[in-house]
């Protein structure tokens, strides 16, 4: 599967899904299901490219910040949140983890405390597998895209790092510095 045959599924996902995450991960595997087992794993690694590309200390520091926290299984979470969000969001947030303080729902997180997580999309090639064939979704046989990069993390929790690091988000969700 192709990285444009990847997006169009979540984006048809999406439109057909309401937009809430639980109904987008639902119907991405419903149509993934409908394809041939080999595009199936074919999704599969190319879900593994994109967590894996995604997986930087900034767009991290973003989902804790917006999330009050996050922990390994949170940011991989956060991430398949992320994905039903779209391509065009997804590749914005990962140049510019910052340019999440533009979505709706973020800025209104910031008031209700809503956190974003999807744990159903990131099972969705294994769900659809299993839909398909009633088995396991196999090992790949192709080498994984390599091991994630090491990150050089900040302090999420420190106030002045983190209006540094994601002025947009930090501004929604740290506490204006008193004057």
């Amino acid at each position: 599967m192709r990285t444009d045959e990847f997006w169009q599924l979540i984006d048809r996902a999406r439109a057909g899904g309401g937009g809430e995450a639980p109904a987008v991960a639902a119907r991405a595997t419903a149509l993934l299901a409908e394809h041939d087992p080999a595009e199936i794993v074919g999704y599969a690694r190319h879900q593994r490219r994109v967590l894996v590309a995604s997986r930087t200390v900034d767009l991290w520091g973003a989902a804790y910040l917006i999330n009050g926290g996050a922990s390994d299984d949170g940011f991989e979470y956060f991430r398949g949140w992320l994905m039903t969000q779209g391509r065009e969001v997804f590749a914005r947030a990962v140049a510019d983890p910052d340019s999440l303080a533009e979505l709706p729902q973020i800025r209104s997180a910031a008031l209700t405390g809503e956190e974003f997580e999807s744990e159903d999309m990131l099972a969705v090639p294994w769900e659809a597998y299993r839909k398909a064939t009633a088995a396991d979704l196999p090992a790949d046989p192709d080498p994984a895209p390599g091991p994630a990069p090491e990150l050089d993390f900040w302090d999420f929790d420190d106030e002045e790092s983190a209006r540094r690091q994601l002025p947009r988000l930090a501004a929604l969700f740290v506490e204006p510095p008193e004057e």
